[in-house]
């Protein structure tokens, strides 16, 4: 195989591989490098989800998503779960528990997100990143799991969230 980098960005790098397919033919894959994410589905004591509404440039529309971000050099995933759930709800868990980690989208990037569920929700608020702009939203969790349905949440990470939650309530 071989391997070029061809854009080293903030956010991502792109890099372009050569491969030899299973049969012998070569082909080349283009491959986005994205660091880890975590994604939090905090509920409230009475039930209610947190969802953060946020304009999000590549699909030229706000999406109303489950808060998330990236980790940090050196940060471990529930650290991570927890600065972005202060900096994006001015919240802390109490508790934190992994629901699941999946590739966003693993046909051309890396991108590794790790779910968690946070309860036991305190006011606890952090700066949030200067390039955002948040609206943060409550509503029932049967509520959200019917946007879903109805088409208006359409972020892969926020939909399998919500699902993961409400079967792990149901457990």
């Amino acid at each position: 195989m071989e391997s070029r980098r061809v854009y080293e960005g903030r956010v991502v790098n792109l890099r372009v591989d050569r491969v030899k397919l299973p049969d012998g033919r070569s082909a080349v894959r283009e491959v986005v490098e994205h660091a880890p994410i975590v994604a939090i589905v905090a509920l409230d004591s009475r039930g209610d989800v947190l969802l953060v509404r946020q304009y999000r440039l590549p699909v030229k529309q706000s999406l109303l998503e489950i808060p998330a971000g990236g980790v940090d050099s050196g940060e471990s995933p529930e650290e991570a779960a927890q600065r972005e759930l202060q900096e994006e709800t001015g919240q802390r868990a109490g508790r934190l528990e992994r629901l699941c980690s999946f590739f966003a989208s693993p046909g051309y990037c890396d991108e590794y997100m790790h779910l968690y569920l946070a309860t036991g929700l305190e006011p606890s608020a952090l700066t949030a990143d200067a390039d955002e702009s948040i609206e943060v939203l409550r509503l029932p969790l049967e509520e959200a799991l019917r946007l879903i349905e109805r088409g208006e949440i359409r972020d892969v990470k926020t939909i399998v969230g919500l699902w993961a939650a409400a079967r792990h309530q149901k457990m």
